[in-house]
């Protein structure tokens, strides 16, 4: 691996970011980059870009992007208004895990939360992902929560 940045996501980036997700059949969620697709991908980026509580974010190997995630801030009446970033959509290139990159932007991901004054970190994982869970309990994450989702 050549040196990691990482850096907030721009347009140009946008077709790489969803083959991230594309590759990953589990959480993929039925993405796909196609010109039926694009336009809906281009106004989720674009809604992305333009909130000042969602960021995201794209690592790069040189000009490669390896990974992807996206944070939102999330002020909280509880913990006494204590802001949480959830984090999100963390992809690392199939090719390329076990090599450090999901490692360095969990790094990213906690500089980024307490230099914009978030004391809490949360994430979800599928229960299938034993080996994220894995990942994610040597970085410091505890399994506090049961999650629930319903489909709209």
């Amino acid at each position: 691996m050549t040196t990691l940045t990482i850096r907030e996501a721009e347009g140009r980036d946008l077709e790489a970011i969803i083959r991230l997700h594309e590759e990953d059949e589990l959480g993929s969620h039925g993405d796909a980059w196609t010109p039926e697709n694009r336009p809906a991908y281009e106004a989720a980026f674009a809604a992305i870009a333009q909130s000042p509580e969602n960021s995201l974010f794209v690592a790069l190997d040189g000009e490669e992007v390896v990974g992807t995630f996206q944070l939102t801030f999330i002020p909280n009446l509880t913990g006494r208004g204590a802001l949480r970033v959830k984090v999100e959509s963390v992809k690392v290139k199939g090719a390329r895990r076990s090599g450090g990159i999901g490692g360095l932007m969990m790094a990213f991901v906690e500089e980024e939360a307490l230099r914009r004054g978030a004391r809490l970190l949360e994430l979800s994982s599928n229960k299938t992902r034993t080996k994220a869970h894995r990942f994610y309990e040597r970085l410091g994450f505890s399994r506090s929560h049961e999650g629930f989702k319903k489909k709209l």
